[in-house]
Formats: C-alpha cells, structure tokens, sequence
C-alpha cells in the first residue's frame, strides 16, 4: 500500500512539473511573438510597407538611396542659385 502511494505521489509531482514547464513555454512564446511583432511594427514604421519579393533592384533602389539623390540635387540647385546670386557664369 506504500509503493503505491509512493507511486501516486510521483506521479502526481510529474505530472504537476510538467504541467509547469508547459505554462513557462506558453509564456515565453508568447513573449517571444510579442517581440517579433514589436520589431516588425518598428521594421514597418521605418521602411514602409514592403512585399518579401520585392528586392531593391525591383523597385528601384532603396528609399534611403532615393532621399541621397534627391538632397544631392537640392544642394546642387542651392549652389546654381547661389552662383547666380553672385553672377558668377556656370
């Protein structure tokens, strides 16, 4: 009769350590996707929304490239007036 609530016992302590251990999985799972979704949100706050496919030679360079051209040609037309400006003949 001992053996056998020796064995109840052991089973029962197994059976709450696993019941345990999976409550600390789900946690840290769920943990985990929260994460990926805060860094996906951050992803898509900063580069906008993009297919998987979609590689910059596909669409045409990347944003950040983009924006280099466009204030390389800003300050090219800034100098063009500013040499205007002091009649200097480009």
């Amino acid at each position: 009769m001992a053996h056998m609530m020796d064995l109840q016992a052991s089973l029962i302590f197994a059976a709450a350590a696993l019941l345990a251990l999976a409550m600390v999985v789900g946690a840290v799972l769920r943990g985990w996707q929260g994460w990926l979704a805060l860094k996906a949100g951050e992803l898509a706050l900063h580069t906008g929304p993009r297919r998987f496919d979609d590689t910059p030679e596909r669409s045409g360079g990347s944003s950040l490239g983009m924006n280099r051209i466009e204030l390389a040609d800003l300050r090219e037309r800034v100098r063009q007036l500013e040499a205007i400006a002091a009649g200097v003949d480009l």
